[in-house]
């Protein structure tokens, strides 16, 4: 790229804040302009300290909360931005990483995931996995020929089963993407299942067990962070996810080619500028097509504190998920898809971090479910918990609610070639490459997707 060229970032969220961190340092001539059409930069991270007690802190995440230390792009930020000091792990051997739990709809328990073959067997989800899987490598290949993709219920359901699918797989798809299960993409959502299929000669199982063969990844400059996730399941910071976000933005504020525009919407685009509404536009970039196959979930997260211990009145664990009812998504279920122990996978983000009186927990709700109004009224919200855990629980001495509009895309069958598609209309046309559109929207929701987007915007400019 040439000097003096103006890169524009549209969008301050997590995406938006690593792509205009990176280009800062791979284009130092160009004059980079982030827009945000809210106040706060960090999109759908941030994280709260409140008081709970005379001398107790706890930290309340309204987004994402944890991060697995296979997530390169994150460490390098990490180490680029000195925030090695602010981590906090989570080891392989914790209760929070081994065990994890269902909620099956119409029993209204939380049942423990089996995490070996001995608990296999003894699990009450034994007559629903037990034989899916032993099963599974000796199914005939039954992918139809010239499928390209499909919805990730119904390969699940091809490779182990209707049962199998309904209750583990809902679930798993109820805890990522929030969304129903026949509706999402298992090629753009879990792309190495889809690939097991082909390299296992149709066996998922098989496939899971040979070898991968390596792609070509760009360079991340980690330091000696990965040395610190030796043996550990995720990671966070001790003042939660906006240490992050808060670093990548004061970054940005201290370099000299970089200005960020928050309170600043972006009506329109042409070949030569941005337009906001102080700006007028005779030229509209129109979205494309591609962009608005993808529904996306609303999803609401209620924090909740009670005034006793952790594993009080749940198991230690890091949690539970919510299948989709047998009867499927209605007004009458309650709409929850799964709780996370929060006091027991990140203890070491509150104060004191050892013998503490408070138990915080996030419940989630939405997605798929039609959510009324009643859904998220503390007191039902309490009633269903009591139902999962079997207990009376205490009076919350602290709350909050979240409620996210539209927060996480749904990446529908075909999702893959209409983003290649995609990437052929900007490649040519009036802008010959130098629009680039990245997002949860486009190559993944997690954290370590998004800011993975932001590191390889530009590579090619």
């Amino acid at each position: 790229m040439s000097l003096n060229r103006h890169i524009a970032v549209i969008g301050g969220g997590l995406t938006g804040l690593s792509s205009a961190f990176h280009l800062s340092r791979r284009f130092p001539n160009a004059s980079i302009t982030l827009f945000e059409k809210h106040h706060r930069l960090g999109g759908w991270v941030r994280s709260e300290r409140v008081d709970v007690g005379p001398s107790q802190q706890m930290v309340l995440e309204a987004g994402p909360r944890t991060i697995r230390p296979s997530a390169k792009s994150i460490l390098e930020l990490v180490h680029l931005l000195g925030l090695k000091d602010s981590l906090i792990t989570v080891p392989r051997t914790a209760a929070a990483a081994q065990k994890k739990f269902l909620c099956i709809p119409e029993d209204g328990r939380i049942q423990p995931l089996p995490a070996s073959i001995s608990s296999l067997l003894v699990s009450p989800f034994r007559s629903i996995s037990l034989s899916a899987i032993l099963r599974e490598p000796f199914r005939q290949a039954n992918r139809a020929h010239g499928l390209t993709d499909e919805s990730f219920d119904s390969f699940m359901t091809r490779r182990f089963g209707k049962d199998f699918a309904r209750t583990f797989g809902s679930a798993l798809v109820h805890g990522i993407y929030a969304t129903d299960s026949r509706k999402l993409s298992v090629r753009a959502a879990f792309p190495l299942l889809w690939e097991a299929e082909e390299r296992g000669w149709g066996s998922v199982i098989f496939g899971l067990l040979r070898s991968i063969q390596e792609e070509d990844v760009p360079h991340y400059e980690m330091g000696h962070i990965p040395s610190n996730m030796n043996s550990v399941s995720v990671f966070s910071f001790r003042n939660g996810m906006s240490t992050l976000t808060d670093a990548l933005k004061n970054y940005l504020m201290q370099q000299p080619n970089v200005q960020i525009l928050s309170d600043t919407s972006v009506t329109s685009l042409d070949s030569r500028c941005v337009h906001h509404p102080t700006a007028g536009s005779s030229k509209t970039f129109t979205l494309p097509t591609h962009l608005t196959a993808n529904p996306s979930s609303s999803v609401t997260l209620i924090n909740l504190v009670f005034p006793v211990p952790p594993n009080t009145f749940h198991p230690p664990g890091f949690g539970y998920l919510i299948p989709r009812p047998q009867d499927d998504y209605s007004p009458s279920t309650p709409g929850i898809l799964g709780v996370i122990f929060d006091s027991c996978s990140l203890s070491s983000q509150d104060t004191p971090t050892t013998n503490s009186s408070f138990t915080k927990i996030t419940v989630m709700l939405g997605g798929p479910h039609l959510l009324t109004e009643d859904h998220t009224k503390i007191p039902v919200v309490i009633s269903q918990l009591e139902n999962h855990f079997g207990t009376k629980l205490p009076t919350p001495v602290l709350t909050r609610t979240y409620h996210h509009d539209k927060c996480i895309p749904t990446l529908t069958p075909g999702h893959l070639d209409r983003m290649a598609e995609l990437k052929g209309v900007l490649k040519s046309g009036v802008w010959r490459g130098r629009l680039e559109v990245i997002g949860a929207g486009v190559g993944g929701v997690s954290v370590a997707d998004c800011v993975d987007a932001g590191k390889r915007v530009g590579s090619s400019w």
